[in-house]
């Protein structure tokens, strides 16, 4: 079976062809911003257009835009191709991708989160997470980040803060797909920003 891959809900944007298990071809840059531009032309330069018989994408979390790019484009193609879509979360791909080729071991997630925060959550050995989400300000976050191997965009920050772990700097890679265990893929495709939106509505006036 043919899965196409999506990941752009962070500063990278990512897709990726795999036929079963076998990464077939993948696209991987950091951009910040620009995804809507970038995210489809990356798909149709794939393989086959990127055509596949299974679509995978990052619900999150992430920015807000990302997330409603990567998702939109997903099941748009979905249709299209009347193929089923499924999600997963990035934090389980960094984690994944920080695990793989090394000794079993637990990780903690650390991301950017927007407005000084940072995205943390826990996994086990086996990449499934041990806690709920939460967006935190960086000395929350320490505290929260219970494993000595530490992985994404702010690791470097969050070792050099409370003194000790290894950190790798990772952004998620639609190309690692693979490794996810499979009961971190869902068919819920509801979006997971992980935070409140920066948009406010206005008061009303009693």
């Amino acid at each position: 079976m043919r899965t196409l891959a999506i990941d752009c809900a962070t500063e990278a944007c990512s897709v990726a062809l795999f036929d079963d298990d076998s990464l077939v071809a993948g696209k991987h840059v950091v951009l910040g911003r620009g995804h809507a531009e970038r995210l489809v032309p990356m798909i149709a330069d794939l393989p086959m257009r990127g055509q596949a018989e299974r679509i995978a994408v990052s619900v999150g979390p992430g920015s807000f835009t990302g997330v409603r790019i990567g998702i939109a484009a997903a099941r748009a193609l979905g249709v299209a191709w009347q193929v089923p879509v499924a999600g997963f979360t990035t934090l389980a791909l960094v984690a994944a991708m920080a695990q793989h080729g090394r000794p079993a071991q637990s990780v903690s997630v650390v991301m950017t989160a927007g407005h000084g925060q940072w995205f943390v959550q826990n996994f086990d050995a086996e990449g499934l997470p041990t806690d709920e989400l939460a967006s935190l300000p960086p000395e929350e976050a320490v505290i929260a980040a219970t494993a000595s191997l530490v992985a994404g965009t702010q690791a470097n920050a969050l070792c050099d803060l409370r003194g000790s772990g290894e950190a790798l700097d990772i952004h998620p890679d639609a190309s690692r797909f693979d490794l996810l265990p499979a009961a971190i893929i869902s068919d819920e495709l509801r979006p997971l920003y992980g935070r409140a939106p920066d948009a406010k509505l206005p008061a009303q006036k009693s």
